[in-house]
């Protein structure tokens, strides 16, 4: 049985919460990805011959699982991962990680407990990577790189610098054209390679393996990395620790080996990059040396000095290196004379988790570097500074930004000349004197919106303010004329009053004709992938699975001008991570029949797991394994929802009667003020009761007996409509429940593709047609909230107001 990757990433993040409050996430995480490699590498590798991962007897979880409650059990389970690291020459590598340490874990009990509830996280179901095929596929690896990205987050700005943003990697992988590679002798290094997701993600992008390495200063560090290529299914990948500028360690006849691809994201600015540094021909042929108090160029010039002469790189560095003078600025005239730089990509700030600054990508490439070194050639930019969304403490680049920098990039797509565009070397050499800031050849920042000082003095709408409309009325041409009249020469006059704006946008039959369009190309693009959508087995390449789709998308949607394509992209995108990406794992595994599952939701455990019997979780609900009880509803039970929502209906009424009733009789002095509960608002109705039982008995009549007799009538009313709504949703539950069981699979295709997914889909593209919509309704009516009143018309109104208030004063007896 497959599990949810969502379900996996949540029950893993739930696990940290045994050590959360001992120690800093920055250490914490250590123990958490060792137990997940011992838990993975045993139920994939235990008992296999020939498999990439040798599990010795003593070195697998399953020796850990015996240790729980054993007072030595810290000393043990070191020594158990010490014997799965010597048998695969990983001795120093991931067992880096000490469990018998009293500073962390406390000391006897306090370690026993908490080591044995570690442990007996990793036995959960969800943790069974044998059982639900989870094992080889890269939800594992998704899931380590998920665990380390809220490491960083958690870890803080001085210790998240061994993770780069999967976001920026693939970019990285993608701008450098290693998707084009047909030699399967390729090779690609990070000499910087921290925890190893950038290097993973850009040996990803291959059609094929390629040979990985990877250095990292940390040993701890270069253990996680090393574990996380295990994770990905790249265990041949090596990984080495040391120092990249005092102790390189790939040498190749004493000197720096050479690889067809670099990527890298090396600390920012290194102070210390000197110490014990061995130079290795990096800086021959330059008139001058890094700087020794900043190691940019350093690892610059260590990456060029790595390549082959057909080599490409991409590396991530401060935007300082564009611009700074001095050393820095003799060799970036050298780099750029040598047509090494192919292209920069700015990026937004506060992106990486070791630095708030804003980075860019510097694209090398030394194949093709002839062709840039004469006037004749030049350097691609692109400045995505501005395309982000907000995410916690950090900013995240979205899919449709890394879709619209990649596919710039590679296309050198120019049609925005303030996103990108191709610099020749003369502006750059002659006229920018090689400084290479992105604002100095791209105007990124958005057009002011000025005021027509005429418009203010003489009326009228500024022709220029409504010819920057064009977009709108060359598609609605039209439109323009039934909202505007000329005026004078160079000014429009508003034809229709101002409240009527929107009404008059909307109700246009050409607008409302677009529309339709939107409509037409989220059809066509279901049509044509309605059978890719009925069909997921377990053949189906899911990477590839999506990519067809959101190109198909793409391609349906290019044309429609009020939308961007791009963030058409990001909805289905987004929907994919979020749901879709999930229903398309389980069916690669389980098949569509899993539509006619559902799942129990149980109360979450609010005590720690300390590895103890506990009483059963109780189940507080249930829902569709794939299809969700609201799908099952709107299509089989509209009817039963309609009358529940009429029930519901009269059930807000009641209240509202009795909400009414209370507020008029609750007054000071009132009959129920002497009712209300102590330090409450709400009335005491065990208390009303007793009293009206009294009256009643006593048979005393009069207003205190009415308002508690009326109150209790509306409130018994209240609750008694609310009792049939409640049945009403349970007997809907039930059937809805056993609907489930009915379902064929073609009904399960049919929901699926068209009822939920479609459904959402869609629904996130209208809404970005609605959002361009009112965008033209809105500056319509700014502009003509801006020019309504010319100022002599403000003047004679202030001076009627200022006669007014004269004679007011002087009728009250004031001379002014």
């Amino acid at each position: 049985m497959a599990i949810k990757k969502n379900e996996l990433y949540s029950s893993l993040w739930e696990s940290c919460d045994k050590l959360r409050g001992g120690m800093d996430a920055s250490q914490y995480k250590d123990y958490i990805l060792t137990l997940l490699f011992v838990k993975y590498v045993t139920d994939k590798f235990k008992g296999q011959k020939y498999a990439d991962i040798n599990v010795p007897a003593g070195g697998s979880f399953d020796d850990l699982v015996a240790l729980k409650n054993n007072k030595d059990i810290g000393e043990k389970m070191d020594k158990a991962i010490a014997k799965l690291a010597e048998a695969n020459n990983l001795t120093g590598v991931i067992d880096n990680a000490k469990f018998f340490d009293n500073s962390k874990f406390g000391n006897g009990k306090d370690m026993v407990d908490t080591l044995t509830g570690l442990v007996s996280i990793f036995e959960r179901p969800e943790f069974n990577f044998s059982n639900n095929k989870a094992g080889g596929d890269d939800i594992l690896g998704d899931a380590y790189e998920y665990l380390m990205r809220n490491f960083a987050t958690e870890s803080g700005k001085s210790k998240g610098q061994f993770y780069t943003p999967a976001e920026v990697s693939r970019i990285l992988a993608k701008v450098i054209g290693l998707g084009k590679v047909k030699n399967r002798n390729t090779t690609i290094y990070d000499p910087a390679c921290g925890s190893g997701s950038l290097l993973i993600r850009a040996a990803d992008e291959a059609p094929f393996d390629i040979a990985i390495y990877g250095q990292e200063k940390e040993t701890t560090t270069a253990g996680l990395a090393k574990m996380n290529l295990v994770l990905h299914n790249k265990a041949s990948g090596e990984i080495k620790s040391g120092n990249t500028f005092s102790n390189p360690q790939y040498l190749d006849n004493g000197a720096l080996k050479r690889f067809d691809f670099v990527v890298a994201n090396p600390p920012f600015s290194l102070k210390n990059w000197t110490d014990g540094l061995q130079e290795f021909g990096r800086f021959d042929g330059y008139d001058d040396r890094p700087p020794e108090k900043n190691g940019d160029y350093a690892w610059l010039l260590h990456i060029l000095k790595s390549l082959k002469p057909t080599g490409k790189a991409a590396v991530i560095l401060p935007h300082g290196v564009l611009f700074r003078g001095n050393a820095e600025e003799s060799l970036r005239k050298n780099i750029i004379d040598r047509g090494y730089i192919k292209g920069i990509i700015g990026l937004p700030a506060n992106l990486f988790y070791g630095t708030g600054i804003p980075a860019c990508i510097i694209v090398m490439d030394k194949e093709d570097a002839a062709e840039r070194q004469g006037m004749g050639g030049g350097i691609f930019m692109i400045d995505a500074s501005h395309d982000f969304v907000k995410d916690g403490p950090k900013n995240r680049l979205r899919e449709r930004d890394i879709h619209k920098i990649v596919q710039t990039f590679v296309n050198r797509i120019e049609d925005d000349p303030k996103y990108a565009r191709f610099v020749p070397m003369e502006e750059i050499k002659v006229k920018n004197g090689y400084n290479l800031n992105i604002p100095r050849y791209i105007d990124s920042g958005d057009a002011e919106d000025e005021q027509s000082i005429d418009a203010h003095l003489n009326g009228g709408i500024p022709a220029g303010d409504v010819d920057s409309l064009k977009r709108y009325w060359d598609i609605f041409p039209g439109l323009k004329n039934k909202l505007f009249n000329k005026f004078r020469a160079g000014y429009y006059q508003l034809k229709v009053e101002k409240d009527e704006i929107r009404s008059a946008i909307f109700n246009d039959e050409e607008f409302k004709a677009y529309a339709e369009q939107i409509d037409n190309a989220f059809d066509a693009w279901l049509k044509k992938s309605s059978k890719k959508l009925m069909n997921i087995d377990g053949a189906v390449d899911v990477k590839k699975f999506i990519i067809e789709l959101s190109e198909s998308l793409i391609d349906e949607f290019r044309h429609i001008e009020l939308v961007d394509f791009y963030d058409v992209y990001q909805v289905l995108l987004a929907y994919w991570q979020e749901t879709m990406s999930d229903d398309v794992f389980v069916l690669k595994y389980d098949g569509y029949m899993a539509g006619a599952e559902i799942v129990k939701i149980f109360k979450k455990e609010s005590k720690k797991d300390d590895g103890k019997k506990k009483a059963e979780p109780k189940e507080i609900g249930w829902e569709g394994k794939l299809l969700p009880k609201t799908v099952i509803e709107r299509v089989y039970f509209a009817k039963e929802q309609a009358e529940i929502e009429r029930a519901e209906q009269v059930v807000a009424e009641s209240e509202s009667r009795l909400e009414e009733f209370v507020e008029e009789n609750s007054g000071e002095g009132s009959v129920l003020a002497d009712y209300a509960k102590e330090e409450s608002e709400d009335l005491d109705a065990k208390k009303i009761a007793a009293k009206l039982k009294e009256l009643k008995k006593q048979k005393m009549t009069g207003e205190e007996f009415d308002v508690l007799a009326k109150y209790t009538e509306l409130a018994n009313t209240a609750k008694n409509q609310a009792g049939i709504v409640k049945e009403l949703n349970k007997a809907l539950d039930e059937s809805v429940k056993n609907k489930y069981a009915e379902l064929t699979e073609k009904e399960i295709k049919n929901l699926l593709v068209k009822q939920k997914w479609s459904f959402d889909i869609f629904e996130g593209i209208k809404s970005l047609y609605d959002t361009t919509s009112h965008k033209i309704a809105t500056r319509v009516t700014e502009l003509a909230d801006r020019y309504e009143n010319t100022l002599p018309d403000l003047e004679a109104t202030v001076a009627d107001y200022e006669t007014k208030v004269k004679n007011h004063l002087k009728e009250m007896g004031f001379e002014v």
